[in-house]
Parts: structure tokens; sequence; C-alpha cells
């Protein structure tokens, strides 16, 4: 084998030896750099006679060419390898779906409020909504529940430490029952002097806030307070339209209610609203579903209307606990955790 075969062979043996382009490139320097095989085989036919340089100089540019093409074979082979290896890296599955954005939905909470909107709109009632940051006296007093009244205790709320332009204290609504007061005193107004003044038909949803906090309890949560009052309105109305709403709300016509004696301050009487499924699990059982009773006349005073002309109905209901009961949820929390596996169930 001559030198330069053995030139080339060394070349080959390191290309195909080296596993990374740097290291190849090292490799190219040792024959065809600035101090490599090749160059100091060029520097050296400077001691040839003419013809001598001739057939050397054709020699090494063919051992040249030789070395350049097994580099080049070598780079084509790493750039190839490291395709393959980026690839298998970074492979796809085809046969998995596609990644699409998710289409978005109401909350089972907005949805239970907006089926309570239309139905009980279906029946002439207004919607009203308010501020959920309240004065003492509009979520109290003008409820017939004055300062120390033992009532309160079960509905006292987070307190804003700041009073309003008459200096009376400001919370966090306890119930949407101001909406009672602030739209009746509004809609009195607007129709003065009218006789006979149009009925109040109005329902009020919206967030509210207790010290609360279980399975079925949160310290906020929404409700909807009802309001119907007109001259000759009486507790058999109430009955008919919140039956006729339940029914309507669970698609359910073997729905039957029943009205227990209770107290409320801002009632007079008041009663505790059960409801039973007629088929389904949790048929044959009473739940307790809402709050109502006649509007009690201190509270229809403060409406800006006379007592002994106007008369009337109020209720109050949870629409958390409507929609547990129609979606089938066991826990109030879910709803308000932003699981968007439990939420997305609901689109």
């Amino acid at each position: 084998m001559t030198d330069l075969d053995s030139i080339l062979s060394q070349a080959q043996t390191a290309f195909e030896a080296a596993p990374t382009s740097a290291e190849l490139e090292n490799a190219k320097a040792r024959f065809l750099g600035k101090t490599g095989q090749v160059t100091e085989l060029l520097k050296g036919m400077a001691a040839l006679s003419v013809e001598e340089k001739k057939a050397r100089g054709a020699q090494i540019n063919q051992l040249k060419s030789a070395i350049e093409s097994a580099l080049q074979a070598r780079r084509d082979a790493l750039a190839r390898a490291e395709l393959e290896s980026q690839l298998r890296s970074e492979a796809l599955d085809v046969t998995l779906p596609g990644r699409q954005r998710g289409a978005g939905g109401l909350h089972p909470v907005s949805l239970a409020i907006e089926r309570i909107e239309a139905i009980f709109g279906s029946m002439g009632f207004d919607v009203a909504e308010g501020p959920e940051i309240e004065t003492d006296w509009m979520s109290f007093t003008a409820l017939n529940n004055p300062e120390n009244h033992p009532a309160r205790s079960m509905q006292d709320t987070f307190y804003v430490d700041m009073k309003d332009a008459q200096g009376r204290w400001l919370n966090l609504r306890p119930h949407t029952s101001p909406m009672q007061v602030r739209y009746a005193r509004a809609h009195a107004q607007k129709h003065a002097g009218q006789e006979p003044m149009p009925e109040i038909r109005v329902i009020a949803p919206g967030r509210t806030y207790r010290v609360d906090s279980d399975a079925t309890h949160s310290p906020m949560f929404h409700q909807c307070e009802g309001l119907w009052i007109g001259e000759h309105i009486s507790f058999k109305d109430l009955k008919v339209v919140f039956t006729d709403f339940l029914r309507r709300f669970f698609e359910d016509d073997s729905i039957q209610t029943r009205f227990r004696p209770s107290y409320f301050p801002f009632t007079e009487p008041s009663a505790e609203i059960d409801m039973m499924f007629g088929s389904g699990p949790l048929q044959g059982r009473w739940l307790e579903l809402a709050g109502s009773g006649q509007v009690h006349p201190n509270v229809v005073r403060n409406y800006g209307l006379d007592p002994e002309r106007y008369i009337g109905f109020a209720f109050g209901m949870g629409p958390d606990r409507l929609a547990m009961l129609r979606y089938g949820v066991s826990d109030l929390r879910l709803f308000f955790e932003g699981d968007l596996r439990f939420l997305s169930q609901f689109r």
C-alpha cells in the first residue's frame, strides 16, 4: 500500500469513528487542515522536478478528492441520524384525535337561574337586579328585622368597614330580599296617583353571602326572591304559582308541594315550602325548598304602600339547591371549585 492509500484509509477510518459533527470536523483537520497530512504532502512537492510535480500533484489531488468525498458521506450520515433521532423524539400518533379548542358553556347554576327567569317571565314576573353591597337598613330593618332582633343571628353576614351617606353600615347582602324594597318603592313612585296601581310581580336572583360552609352551604351562594303584591293576592296564588313553577322546572307533573308553618320577620303568616317527587330516586321524600309567606304589613309600609289595601306574598329559594336536585349533584362545593372535568358535563 502506498503512503497515499494509507492516508485515505486512515481518513476513512477516522471519519467513520466520529460520533458527532464536531468530532468529525476535528478529524477533518488532521487530513485537510493547514497542518494536515494532505497539506504537508503538497508542501513537500517543492523539492521535486517539474515532471515529478505533475505526477505527484495529480495523485495528491485524487487523494484530496477521495478524502472530501468520505468526509461529505459521513456528514450526510450524521445528519440523517440526527434527523431520525429528532423524528423519533417528536413522533406524533396520527391515530389520536386532534387538539381542538373546546366550546365553552354556562355554569350549571347559571343554567338554573336562566331557567327560573324564563319560567317566571312566562307568568308575568319581571327580573330585578341590585347591589351586592347593601345598607344594614335595606338588609334587615326595612324587612321588619330591627337592631338586636334575635332573628338577625340567623342571617348576620359579612360587614363592610364603611357607611353610606346617611351613616348606615354597609354589608354583603345575606339575601336578595332588599330587592323587594328597592323594586316596590321604585314601582310605587313610578305609578303614584295611578288607579288602580299595577300589580308588583318580580323575582330577584343573585349572589348572597353568609358565614356558612359545608357540603350543602357555601359562604357565597345564590338566592332568588319572589314578590307578588296587589289588592287581592292570597296564599292560594302562592301555592298555584310555586307548584306550577316546580313542575315546569323539573319537568315532572307528579311533583307535590306542602306548606309548613314557620317564622320569618318579613312575612305573617309564614311557611316553609316542601316538595316531593312522584318518581325517580327521591320519590316519596319531602325536601325543604323555600321559605314564603304573606308580606308583613310593616314591610308593605316600607314599600311606600298602604298595607290595608295592598297584600301579597313573597318567597325565597336557592338556585344552587335547585341545580343540585335537577342535575343529581350531592355536594354544593363542586359548583364552585372550578374543576373543568365537572363543569364540562353541563355544556
